[in-house]
């Protein structure tokens, strides 16, 4: 399964509602699963974004899950596929 990393921000919504953050984390690990998602890590960090969401998944899929999170208001993100380092060694590995 390939692993995805969205640096989130809160949106003027999601920051007038901050206290239900937690609450709202767990409503989208639950969506996530439902769509094939594993959501490994979210941890809500100080400093250009508020939060980071690890996940493991089929690319659609997760990208789904995240399109539907982002409908709902709270947060915006900006997602990177991220790489293993033996998944790496198999791109750089390839002439």
């Amino acid at each position: 399964m390939a692993t995805f990393i969205s640096l989130c921000s809160f949106t003027e919504q999601g920051s007038r509602a901050i206290k239900e953050s937690p609450q709202r984390a767990e409503a989208f690990k639950a969506t996530a699963e439902k769509m094939g998602v594993t959501v490994r890590e979210m941890c809500w960090t100080v400093g250009a974004y508020d939060l980071v969401i690890v996940c493991e998944g089929r690319e659609e899929a997760v990208h789904a899950a995240l399109l539907k999170v982002a409908s709902l208001g709270n947060v915006r993100s900006e997602t990177l596929r991220g790489y293993s380092a033996a998944e790496f060694s198999k791109l750089i590995a390839i002439d």
